[in-house]
């Protein structure tokens, strides 16, 4: 009994139809990502671009290609402007108070036994709750005359402060709060990232003289934090551009415009004055400031991160 051995030729296209089944089979598992990816992501970003060079109104069933007139005019609002600055305010103390003040509740707590679950739970209740509905308890913790805030104030012998009622301190007190709620989420992070440095790189700063808490901060836990640190500082920057609940329900852009930022501006022109392709134009500048950032921040923090 003889076998038959394949051709160069059979074993070519035996190849080729195994390559061809492989890449349809892959393409199949993928199918289903790819489509989700097109229609929550691709789709609307698609739609947004359109829209942004329209001057369609919500509710109209006409529109005209007006070109890069919104982007123009918005460029030259000054009520934009100072969204803009405001929102970069707002950005500059939530980042640094949200990212520093998370590091040190979890240097604090780390090394506890008993009690470290208790503090987890209570600074991590602010981040199940939404800000909607912790306003009302806010605005009477910050009342001018009712408030226990201002109530230590008085006792303690300096004046009252209307803090969402000044210009001077109604955004900075939008920050804290902004502060005080993502406080909790960083800190479950920066508990995550202490696991995981091993203990014997203490053991062995300590046999080579580094005992001391900041001496070993310094040496090994700030540079082994580094990935973890490089996530928090974008991904709160993130939230911080994206605030908005607290203004529409606490100040509603005041007072005297003090508190307006980028995105309840760009919910007043979609869905109050109904400006859709102006509000998609104002959409398409506030997602290219969030990717500039993001990219500049990850660029800059990469090179100083040790994997």
């Amino acid at each position: 009994m003889t076998l038959a051995l394949d051709t160069p030729m059979q074993l070519v296209s035996s190849r080729r139809r195994r390559l061809w089944i492989e890449r349809v089979t892959g393409l199949g598992f993928a199918a289903p990502a790819l489509l989700l990816l097109v229609l929550t992501i691709l789709a609307p970003l698609a739609v947004l671009v359109v829209l942004s060079l329209t001057n369609y109104e919500f509710g109209g069933v006409d529109l005209d290609f007006v070109g890069l007139a919104n982007f123009q005019k918005a460029l030259a609002d000054p009520i934009i402007r100072r969204s803009l600055l405001n929102t970069l305010i707002y950005v500059a103390i939530m980042v640094p108070g949200g990212v520093f003040g998370a590091l040190l509740i979890a240097i604090l707590i780390h090394r506890r036994t008993r009690t470290r679950s208790l503090y987890e739970v209570i600074y991590f209740l602010p981040v199940t709750s939404t800000l909607i509905a912790m306003a009302t308890v806010w605005q009477f913790l910050l009342h001018p005359s009712l408030g226990p805030v201002n109530g230590l104030l008085k006792w303690l012998g300096f004046a009252p402060i209307a803090f969402l009622s000044e210009p001077s301190t109604a955004l900075a007190t939008l920050a804290v709060i902004g502060i005080w709620q993502i406080l909790g989420f960083n800190m479950i992070l920066f508990l995550a990232g202490l696991t995981a440095i091993p203990r014997d790189l203490y053991e062995a700063a300590d046999i080579d003289g580094c005992s001391g808490g900041i001496d070993r901060f310094l040496s090994i836990t700030w540079p082994l934090l580094g990935p973890t640190t490089m996530f928090v500082v974008i991904t709160t920057m993130i939230t911080a551009f994206k605030i908005f609940d607290t203004v529409a329900v606490m100040t509603r852009g005041g007072p005297v415009g003090s508190t307006e930022v980028l995105l309840y501006n760009i919910y007043l022109e979609g869905f109050q004055y109904f400006h859709t392709g102006y509000a998609a134009a104002l959409t398409f500048i506030f997602l290219a400031f969030i990717l500039v950032f993001s990219a500049a921040q990850t660029f800059a923090l990469d090179k100083k991160v040790h994997y």
